[in-house]
Order: structure tokens, then C-alpha cells, then sequence
């Protein structure tokens, strides 16, 4: 090697991994999503485009439409995305109602239909939006993406705009779902929260329907709200639904519905009974579902809120962006911080207009004097030699009067008193100048009040906002609290239930075998077999139900002893079982019901014992307890081979009880002797007026106690009355007087103004008709008949004022009892006068009814007795007989 030659060293070489690289870019990638695009900054309660697209309409604005082309076009020097994005974010804000006016095609949230091109829609900014967003001077400013244009960091918003719009976005890792509120009930929230009042928001959707908040949480993660459609009755055979669950749309051809498309689903699948659905919906939602023959509304209603998505559950996610981090706040979270920011913006303002008002107070102070000191003919000003020496005379002219001057004189105040020219000062005018300066420091006194009570200048703020836009965003959506409606109890019975016992199947598809009952798809199933198990299962097109855990071990088929359709909770269908205890264990009588089980999982009803075999078993549907006769198998020394037991001797208890003994000798059979009653009593029935709805479950006002034949009575405001059935599933109207247990003997006493009789005022006492379940009135056939009182006081006690020219006369006291007899709900009554009537007041009843005396039944009568026992070959027979039978033995003679 020479010299001159280089020795080269090996560079060492960088290695970079590729999984770090991953790591970072996703990092980036996940931070610029969330931070620039999915999520509202809470400052503003705006997404950057949103924003951007609200910065680029004010540069443009001049109250004029702009093409919707020309705002995404001036949008895309902040924003540095496609077009469309833009455009798709102005639309929703359009759609929105609150910031932008709309003109042209801007699309349907009711039917999906998209907005038309940006050329030919055209948009501005609303009045709201100009009140409400924008303020340069309060305002903090960035460069844009390229440096050329500066945009807004975040819009000085002086109000919760982020509740009113809501805001929906999916990032990576998180998304953000926030819902939209009421423009006037954030006004009213900010006020109760200045003022240190407890306050609630809840949801109010463009697309109306009604909403359950109570698991709303506060619009946190975690909670939920349920929104329903509106569901009206056209007629028994015609259903209308006007309004729909938020973000569900009615569809188009090109769009199909997902919300149609399940009430066609829920129809072909059975489960509700539709003959056609319409689609009307154009300004407003009308779709029109035609019911089947036979099909009932009140329980179609129900199907449809159980089975389609006119009811759909939300769940928000209040995700926002604060201080460059995600956040998860609840509603009241951001109201809070956005009123705060409002009252910070609010004295900002305060404080740059008191700024600006004290410049021009100072400079009117030094115009004033500049010119009536004549300071500007001065020898010395005018001879100056420089600008400088003209300056240094004016300040020095200036010097006694520095202690009234708000701030201390600058040159640069000197200078722009140079400026002022001669024409302006021939037109001065002291009185004017003075007058100027007077109101400039009110203004400034106005504004120092204010800045020391900024709370209610913010209250007053929120005040002017709820008065002038409130009235033109009421609240769509009814708040209300929704029952439970379970599936399994509306769903239409469109199959048929078989078993073929021999084999051992049960199954919709058997069609030629046994069958058990009408059921639908999601029904459950009850078996019971002999050996004392049972379980729930599915309802299937054909399912093994043959054999048993017990029977397997034993290897012998499982014998069903009964099946039927399994209602979950139903604690009033009781199982009367009489069971022997293993082989030779003793006979064991209980009642039990079964509320819940465990699908496909074997329960047993006796003790578990190998052996053990059910001898007696009847499902009552109403808790019946019946008296059957038990035999038992003869011994020598056995006297009494066979005895009578009640079922209602016995106490109703859970299904793992083991029951009572009924007899530890051997039973040979246990027959029905004779039925019984309920020993449930009857049904307890109450009424929701939230939901109005009848209920089981002790809510809302006590009906009555209802036996299977009795019916609730109904009667509207205005005297239209009607009797039904105590079926939980009927839908009831919203104008409900009075809702009680129907009985027929209870008189009932009216006033009202007849129409068929000139309108004079008349009085009937009527028992209400029961005979046909139409709607009937008790002010008669005349719609112009107007109900004055209607009353059920055995012994009403009236008052008639009179009215009119009529005034002067004495009022008239009735006693309803005597005054009229008793009728038919359809008769006229008897007139009152014919004189010209204020008011008719029911007064404290002048007598009462006489309690009726009690009557006993005749002694040796049982009352649970019943004739209708069924024929048995041992009903008469005497012991010894009964002995001889079960022996073999014949009796001649």
C-alpha cells in the first residue's frame, strides 16, 4: 500500500425498524384524525371544517346567497381536504336549521334524499350565526395549512352551540356522539346555572317522536336513551306513523329504508299482521300501515315499538376536544364551560369597547381644547422650525390640563391632532363636543356597571337569545317515560305448535301429529314429564324432546305430561302435582309456579330421588285449586282406602319446595273430584296515566280488583264513554276523565246543555249501558250538546248560578235524587230552567246511602262446592266396595 492511497473505512449503516416507523405514523395519523377531523373542540363546539366553512361564509358574506360551489371553493384555501368533504359538512350543517340559511334542494332527513349539486343550491349565513359566532376582535388567529391566509383558532361562539347542533364522529380509537338539545331550553339551563340553580337537558331531534331519558346519565358514556316513533290510529284497520326515531329515514327508491324495511320484515316474518305499508312521506312523515283482517291495533302498535326500529336505542358518548386532548364530559359539563366562555367573551367585549371608548374620549378632550385654546394659531406653533418644535409647543400647551386627560399624551396624539383640517375646525361646535364627550362617559359608565355584574349581563344575553330564536325552535320531541314491551308477549301467534308423543318431537312443521297451541318464533316452551322434570325450551320447526337426564340413566323413554306455552314472570299460572318420593317413599302434594327458568336446563319438581314419579298434575291458569279423591292400595290393616283433598288446603310456594306429605301409605291413583276456584282472588289492576297504559306491576292509580268477566270502564273529557276488557296491551287516549271497574248498578247524574231541546239546561240520572263496546255519549247523539258535570255521588247536591239578563234571579238548589228518576244513559232527563245559566256546582251531598246489611250463607252450605265434578267410578262407592275392586273380587249381589 502506498502513501498516497486512502485507507477507507467502512461506514457504519442506520437501521430503522419498521414497527417503530408503524408506531409513529399511526400515532400521528390517530392524533391528526382526532384532533382535526372526528371531534368538536368544546371552546366552539365545531369540527376545523365546520369551522372553516362558517369563516369562509362571513369573509363573503353581504347578506346575499352564495352558491354553495363558490363556498366550498373559497373554503378549500383553510381546509386541506377534497371538495367533497367540504361540501357534505356544509350540508349537514344546513340541514341542521340553526346556522346557515337554506335555499334550493338541500336533501330530506325524514327521507334520506341527498342535497343537489353545489352549482345549484345556494347558501348564508343565518341571523342566529351573525348574533351568535362571529367577533373579529375576540377572535385568536393561525396561519392556514399553506400560510397564505390566516383562519380562526375557534370562533368566538357566545352560546352552547355544541349542544343545540349535537355532533357525531368516528376516530381512531374513540368516537364522539353527542345529541342535539333545544335552542330555548340551553337558554333557560345557562340562566338556572348563573344563577346557582339545579338544571336537566334532555335531547330534542329534528325528526320529533317521543324519548325515554331516564337512563340518559347525562348524555355520559354508558347511558342511553330510547326514541319512538308516533303511532296514530286512522281507523282499527289503518295505522299512521308521523314521526320517526332519530337517524332513521323513510327511504327512496335509489336509498331504500332500513325503517320500512323492518316493519316488511316483521310482517313476513309473522310476527306482526300488515297487509301493505305506504310510504306518503314528503314535508312530513306519513306512513300509512294497513292491518290484516282480525288483527289487532292496540297489540300491532305494541309489535311494532317491540319488533321494528319504530322504537331504537341511542347511546350518546360525549367526546370533546379540550386543551388539544380528548375529553369525556357529560351535557351539564358542557354547558358549563360553554357559558363560562360566554361570560368571558361577553367582558372581553366589555373591555375592548370600554378600551376604544377611552381613546375617544381622550382624543375628543384633546380635539376640544387643541381647538378652543386656539392652540393652533399660536406664534410660536405657527414660526416652529420643525415638526418637532411644533410638537413640544403643543404638549407644553397641553400641560395644565393632563390631570383631566384619561391617559398620558403621546406624540403620537400630538401628531394626529396636526392632522385635523381647517375645515373641520371652522366646524366645531362647542355644545356639540361637549354633548359628544358627555355621552361617551355614560357609555363608559354603562359599561363599567356591566363589567361588575357580568353574571347578569350573561343572564340578560341568554334572555335575548331564547326570546328571539326560541319561538322558532320548539321542542319535536315529547319526553315521556315508555314501558317495557316484551316481544314474546305482542308478537302475532303465526305458527302452530305439535308433539308427537310416541317419538318423542315437538315442532312447528309436524302437522299431522297432536296439537298444543298457537305460538310464535321467539316463544318458549314448558314440558313435564312423568319422572317429575321439566325444562323450557325454543320453540323450533322440530326439536327432540323424548328422553331426559332421568331417563337416560334409566333407559326407558320419558313420558310428557304436559306442555305449553311458557310465559316468563306469569306468577298466576299455579301447577297442582301430587308426586311419590322415590319407590317406596311417601305421596307429596304442593303447589308452585314457575316465574323464570333457565333455557334448555332440567329442573325438578320433586325431591330428586331415583324412582320418583309424578301421580297428579293440572296447570291452572288462575291459581284454581281443585279437590281430588286419593286411593291408596289396600293392606290388612288398612281401614280407610281412599279420602278427599283440597288443593287450596295447600300454600302456594317456590318450585324447589318439596310440598306437604299427603299420605305415607302407598297411593294407587289420584283422581279429580271436583273443580275449584281461584285462590288468587281476583286480578289487581292499575293504570299509568304516563304511558296510559293498564298495568299488573302497582303503577300509577289503583283500578280495581277484576274476576275474568268483569270490564274497566272509560269515560272522556266532554261525556263520550265506553266499556273494555283489563288487557294490558290496550292503548288508551290522552283525554281521560275518569278510568274505574265497570259496575252496572252505579247511577251516574249529568248536566249539560241540550241541543235538541233549544240548549236549555237539563239534569238525568242514567245507569251506563254495557250491552255493545261502541263508544257511547252521554250527552246523546247531538255533537253540539255540551257536557256542564257529570258526577257518580249516590245523592247529588246542586247548585245553578244564574248568568246574563238572567243575573238578578235567585240561584237554584237541586236536589238531583228527587229532582229526576232514574234512566237509561239515553234519556233527556228534565229541563232546569229556561233561563240564561252561569255555572252549575256540585255541593256537599245533603244525605248519604245506607250501608247495606250483611247477609250469611244457610249453615251446611260450602260455597266452594262445586256440581260439576266429574263422573268417577268410585264416587259413591263405600270403602269395602272400593276394597273388593282393587282386589278383583265380584259382587253378585
Amino acid at each position: 500500500m502506498t502513501d498516497n492511497e486512502e485507507i477507507l473505512e467502512p461506514k457504519e449503516e442506520k437501521v430503522t425498524h419498521l414497527s417503530k416507523m408503524y408506531m409513529n405514523w399511526f400515532l400521528d395519523y390517530a392524533s391528526y384524525v382526532i384532533l382535526e377531523r372526528a371531534v368538536p373542540y368544546i371552546a366552539d363546539g365545531l369540527k376545523p371544517v365546520q369551522r372553516r366553512i362558517l369563516h369562509s361564509m362571513k369573509q363573503m358574506d353581504d347578506r346575499r346567497f352564495n352558491k354553495v360551489a363558490n363556498i366550498v371553493g373559497d373554503t378549500m384555501k383553510y381546509h386541506p381536504h377534497g371538495d367533497a368533504s367540504i361540501k357534505d359538512a356544509l350540508v349537514q350543517l344546513g340541514q341542521k336549521d340553526l346556522l346557515v340559511d337554506c335555499q334550493g334542494n338541500w336533501g330530506n332527513i325524514l327521507t334520506g334524499d341527498d342535497a343537489a349539486a353545489g352549482r345549484y343550491i345556494e347558501a348564508r349565513l343565518s341571523k342566529f350565526a351573525l348574533d351568535v359566532v362571529f367577533n373579529p376582535k375576540t377572535t385568536e388567529w393561525k396561519f392556514s395549512y399553506d400560510g397564505r391566509n390566516k383562519e380562526p383558532v375557534a370562533l368566538p361562539v357566545k352560546y352552547p352551540l355544541l349542544l343545540a347542533q349535537g355532533a357525531e364522529g368516528i376516530a381512531v380509537g374513540l368516537n364522539c356522539k353527542i345529541l342535539p338539545h333545544n335552542v330555548g331550553e340551553i337558554c333557560d339551563a345557562a340562566i338556572a346555572y348563573l344563577h346557582g340553580e339545579e338544571f336537566h337537558l334532555y335531547p330534542d331531534f329534528p325528526t320529533g317522536g317521543s324519548i325515554d331519558v331516564s337512563k340518559y346519565n347525562d348524555g355520559q358514556r354508558g347511558g342511553s336513551v330510547r326514541v319512538r316513533a308516533k303511532i296514530e290510529k286512522r281507523d282499527n284497520k289503518t295505522l299512521a306513523i308521523t314521526e320517526i326515531p332519530f337517524g332513521k329515514t323513510t327511504g327512496t327508491a335509489s336509498k331504500p329504508s332500513t325503517f320500512i324495511d323492518s316493519i316488511i320484515k316483521a310482517a313476513e316474518k309473522g310476527k306482526i299482521k300488515v297487509r301493505k305499508v305506504e310510504d306518503m312521506t314528503s314535508a312530513t312523515v306519513e306512513i300509512l300501515v294497513h292491518l290484516t283482517p282480525g288483527a289487532s291495533s292496540d297489540k300491532t302498535i305494541d309489535a311494532l315499538y317491540a319488533c321494528t326500529d319504530c322504537e331504537v336505542s341511542i347511546s350518546p358518548n360525549c367526546c370533546v376536544i379540550d386543551e388539544r386532548k380528548p375529553q369525556f364530559l357529560t351535557v351539564s359539563d358542557v354547558l358549563r364551560r360553554s357559558v363560562d366562555n360566554t361570560l368571558e367573551l361577553l367582558r372581553r367585549e366589555r373591555l375592548i369597547r370600554r378600551g376604544e371608548l377611552l381613546e375617544a374620549l381622550h382624543f375628543a378632550s384633546l380635539e376640544q381644547i387643541f381647538i378652543e385654546e386656539r392652540i393652533y394659531k399660536d406664534k410660536k406653533f405657527e414660526n416652529a422650525e420643525s415638526m418637532d418644535a411644533a410638537c413640544a409647543h403643543i404638549d407644553e400647551r397641553l400641560t395644565p390640563w393632563y390631570p383631566k386627560f384619561v391617559r398620558e399624551v403621546t406624540k403620537d396624539d400630538i401628531l394626529h391632532l396636526m392632522e385635523i383640517k381647517m375645515a373641520r375646525i371652522l366646524r366645531f361646535n362647542k355644545d356639540k363636543a361637549e354633548e359628544n364627550i358627555a355621552r361617551i362617559k355614560d357609555e363608559i359608565a354603562e359599561i363599567e356597571r356591566e363589567l361588575a355584574n357580568m353574571v347578569e349581563v350573561t343572564c340578560d344575553w341568554f334572555r335575548f337569545i331564547r326570546d328571539k330564536y326560541g319561538k322558532d325552535h320548539p321542542r319535536l320531541t315529547e319526553i315521556k317515560s315508555f314501558d317495557t314491551i316484551s316481544a314474546a308477549k305482542v308478537v302475532e301467534a303465526n305458527q302452530k305448535l305439535y308433539i308427537n308423543r310416541e317419538e318423542g318431537f315437538i315442532g312447528t312443521s309436524l302437522k299431522k301429529d297432536e296439537f298444543v297451541a298457537n305460538c310464535s318464533d321467539i316463544d318458549d316452551v314448558i314440558l313435564f314429564y312423568r319422572d317429575g322434570t321439566y325444562k323450557v325450551v325454543r320453540v323450533a320447526e322440530k326439536l327432540f324432546v323424548g328422553e331426559n337426564e332421568r331417563s337416560k340413566a334409566e333407559k326407558k323413554k320419558a313420558e310428557i305430561i304436559h306442555i305449553a306455552i311458557f310465559k316468563k314472570n306469569d306468577s298466576r299460572t299455579i301447577y297442582n302435582v301430587v308426586y311419590k318420593d322415590g319407590k317406596a317413599g311417601a305421596a307429596y302434594i304442593k303447589r308452585f309456579n314457575v316465574t323464570s327458568v333457565t333455557r334448555d336446563r332440567e329442573y325438578d319438581l320433586t325431591q330428586g330421588k331415583p324412582g320418583s314419579r309424578t301421580l297428579y298434575f293440572t296447570a291452572n291458569p288462575n291459581g284454581e285449586a281443585e279437590i281430588v279423591k286419593v286411593t291408596l292400595k289396600p293392606t290388612p290393616k288398612l281401614k280407610r282406602v281412599f279420602f278427599d283433598k283440597d288443593f287450596s288446603e295447600v300454600g302456594i310456594k317456590g318450585r324447589a319446595s318439596m310440598g306437604n306429605i299427603l299420605s305415607k301409605q302407598d297411593v294407587l291413583r289420584v283422581q279429580l273430584k271436583s273443580h275449584g276456584t281461584s285462590t288468587l282472588g281476583g286480578r289487581k289492576v292499575w293504570f299509568d296515566p304516563d304511558v296510559k297504559r293498564l298495568n299488573y306491576d302497582e303503577h300509577g292509580i289503583y283500578v280495581g280488583e277484576f274476576a275474568d268477566n268483569e270490564k274497566v270502564l272509560v269515560i272522556l273529557e266532554g261525556g263520550a264513554y265506553y266499556i273494555t276488557s283489563y288487557d294490558p296491551n290496550n292503548h288508551f287516549e290522552d283525554n281521560i276523565w275518569r278510568i274505574e271497574k265497570y259496575r252496572d248498578d252505579k247511577v251516574w247524574t249529568a248536566c249539560l246543555f241540550d241541543a235538541d231541546q233549544s240548549g236549555f239546561p237539563y239534569v238525568k240520572r242514567f245507569l251506563l249501558d254495557a250491552s255493545t263496546t261502541k263508544r257511547q255519549n252521554v250527552t246523546g247523539d247531538n255533537p253540539d250538546s255540551r257536557l256542564i258535570l257529570l258526577t257518580d255521588t249516590p245523592y247529588p247536591h246542586l247548585l245553578v248560578t244564574m248568568g246574563g239578563d238572567d243575573a238578578f234571579r235567585d240561584p237554584i238548589d237541586i236536589d238531583a235524587a228527587t229532582f229526576v228518576g232514574v234512566k237509561g244513559y239515553k234519556a233527556k232527563g228534565k229541563r232546569i230552567t229556561t233561563f240564561h245559566i252561569e255555572s252549575v256546582v256540585e255541593l256537599e251531598p245533603t244525605r248519604l246511602p245506607e250501608e247495606a246489611t250483611p247477609t250469611t250463607e244457610d249453615e251446611g252450605s260450602d260455597p266452594n262446592t262445586s256440581n260439576d265434578a266429574p263422573d268417577s267410578a268410585d264416587a259413591e262407592q263405600s270403602q269395602s266396595d272400593a276394597i273388593d275392586e282393587i282386589n278383583g273380587q265380584l259382587h253378585l249381589f
